[in-house]
């Protein structure tokens, strides 16, 4: 036998009783022939092939998320904000219609100047006013009924009072205009 260091600094013997028929053995050649090997090399091809498609598709299906995630992110990021701005405007619409005109003009004006660049900067950002008439047919899924009563001339389900004018952002629903809604007249 042969004395060799290996990495760790440890003795190695080299073995010269090995027969080379017994290595011939450990070959991992089929006994079939070639046309074995040629099948499994390309079950192997194919298998490779196969991890590597689902992997390009996982890839592609992380893109698409992400560049869903970043539109949604870009066009719905201030939701929370605008709807902490929602009362904002609440407050400057009742000002207007609670102010008295012929004593102060100027204050009226200022504050239907500000009521407008706040809806110009939500314009801006993709926020529209849901503005539902008197008259018009509830929809459930733009207005929130705060009260139901009969109300002559009219049919069931029209909105007979408007409370708070509602919002939507892009195509989301940020406040569902609150209205009263006629039921079915008595009589």
């Amino acid at each position: 036998m042969n004395d060799t260091q290996t990495p760790n600094g440890q003795p190695d013997q080299l073995r010269d009783d090995i027969d080379p028929d017994d290595l011939l053995a450990l070959d991992p050649v089929d006994e079939d022939g070639p046309d074995s090997r040629i099948a499994t090399v390309l079950a192997e091809r194919d298998e490779y092939r196969d991890r590597f498609m689902r992997a390009l598709a996982d890839a592609e299906n992380a893109r698409k998320r992400a560049e869903k995630d970043r539109r949604e992110a870009e066009n719905y990021g201030g939701s929370k904000l605008a709807r902490d701005l929602l009362p904002v405007y609440d407050a400057l619409n009742r000002a207007i219609e609670a102010a008295d005109r012929s004593t102060a003009p100027q204050l009226v004006e200022g504050v239907e100047l500000t009521l407008r660049e706040l809806s110009n900067v939500f314009g801006r950002h993709g926020i529209e006013v849901i503005a539902p008439a008197v008259g018009d047919r509830f929809d459930p899924l733009l207005h929130e009924a705060m009260f139901e009563a009969p109300v002559p001339g009219t049919k069931a389900g029209d909105i007979i009072q408007v409370m708070v004018n509602g919002f939507r952002i892009h195509d989301r629903l940020l406040r569902a205009a609150q209205v009263g809604v006629s039921s079915t007249p008595a009589g």
